[in-house]
């Protein structure tokens, strides 16, 4: 199959999955389209069948501000033509299922159908789209999809409760690539070049955004390594940078946090890690949290959105309201207290992670793919 990917090319989860999963559509022997304006950050050029096609937004002063979803559907056109695309597959319904909504129809016009998956992946639904002034254009754009999926059982229910939709949604779980982590006891993870052998390594992954609520990890690691010594790595850039660092001094604690900044290689991070921290406002699946337990990283993780879909309640991890930085400080400390319990969780974390492995999830979209591609041959 011949497949265009449409995706925002950045550290956040709807666009580590979009990649992850061209890649692997690759290395089946597909052919695979990235579309995006610029490359993705994960993306790698080692198969023959990756495409990249850049999207160049003009400067014009008639814009305030510039018309991505313009550019955005005319490239799509162009290299569908140029390329026989077959299937575009779209992440994110604002703006790249609207964009692609357009570039069906002027494809249309020149006797060409493509065909349009569009999956949902959080914000974009419970944040964004369910605003007034998208709410309308998000819930056409969905309901002209060929497929739509959704990351999460509750980001389903999210939809079907903010918008009204007249075709079925399909629950497709991110994954993960488990060749890409290394084991826990691989030479490459080197704990003591991080921590001193006494202390336990504690780790949160965002793009410190607000709904990211950071200042709660820096508030439960403050709790916590009043009982037990640890060091908190904080990887990511954003919004809420400077206040968690002011923070951190105000707690007296910024000599054991280590701001990493953004990375490309969260999986040799989450190797050295004890455990992880993600105190998120909503989430609609937690990407993070799989990553995590890939690499035997058990999880304190609020209870909210698709997050008890993928950390189970005393098995994987702890689940706490939002905001209750006590029962989160003392959940990790029942965790890191006793070598014993931290194997197991960690253990634990690994089988449960092995249900949303790159082999399970992968043959869902190709079956969707297929499906849609028999409706109109």
């Amino acid at each position: 199959m011949k497949i265009g990917i449409v995706c925002y090319p950045t550290f956040g989860g709807s666009g580590v999955v979009a990649t992850e999963l061209g890649m692997a559509l690759a290395e089946k022997g597909h052919e695979v389209h990235f579309i995006t304006y610029k490359q993705p950050v994960r993306l790698d050029f080692i198969s023959n069948n990756i495409h990249f096609h850049e999207v160049f937004v003009e400067e014009y002063p008639l814009f305030h501000f510039q018309p991505y979803e313009l550019a955005l559907s005319t490239k799509i056109v162009e290299e569908v033509e140029k390329h026989a695309i077959e299937i575009l597959h779209v992440h994110y319904a604002i703006p790249h299922a609207y964009a692609a909504y357009m570039a069906k129809q002027m494809l249309l016009e020149k006797g060409i159908e493509i065909k349009v998956v569009t999956t949902l992946h959080g914000t974009d639904i419970t944040l964004v789209g369910s605003h007034p002034n998208y709410k309308a254009a998000v819930e056409f754009s969905i309901n002209n999809s060929d497929v739509v999926t959704t990351v999460s059982e509750s980001l389903k229910q999210d939809t079907l409760r903010l918008f009204s939709i007249r075709k079925p949604i399909h629950v497709i779980y991110n994954f993960i690539d488990f060749t890409k982590y290394p084991d826990i006891v691989s030479p490459e993870c080197q704990r003591n070049a991080i921590a001193n052998e006494n202390e336990r390594i504690i780790i949160h992954i965002s793009n410190l955004r607000p709904v990211k609520r950071a200042e709660d990890v820096i508030t439960s690691f403050y709790k916590i390594q009043k009982e037990i010594p640890a060091k908190l790595l904080l990887v990511g850039e954003g919004p809420d940078r400077e206040k968690i660092g002011k923070l951190t001094k105000e707690l007296k604690v910024e000599k054991n946090v280590l701001f990493l900044g953004n990375s490309t290689e969260v999986n040799k991070l989450l190797c050295y890690s004890d455990l992880i921290i993600l105190p998120s406002e909503t989430e609609s699946f937690g990407l993070v949290a799989l990553e995590a337990m890939a690499a035997k990283t058990p999880v304190i993780s609020t209870n909210t959105g698709g997050l008890p879909e993928v950390n189970i309640q005393g098995i994987t991890g702890f689940l706490s309201n939002v905001g209750d930085t006590d029962e989160m400080a003392k959940n990790a400390i029942s965790i890191l207290k006793d070598e014993a319990v931290l194997k197991q969780f960690k253990q634990n974390a690994f089988e449960q992670a092995k249900k949303f492995s790159l082999d399970q999830i992968l043959p869902a979209y190709l079956k969707v793919y297929k499906e849609v591609l028999a409706d109109c041959c």
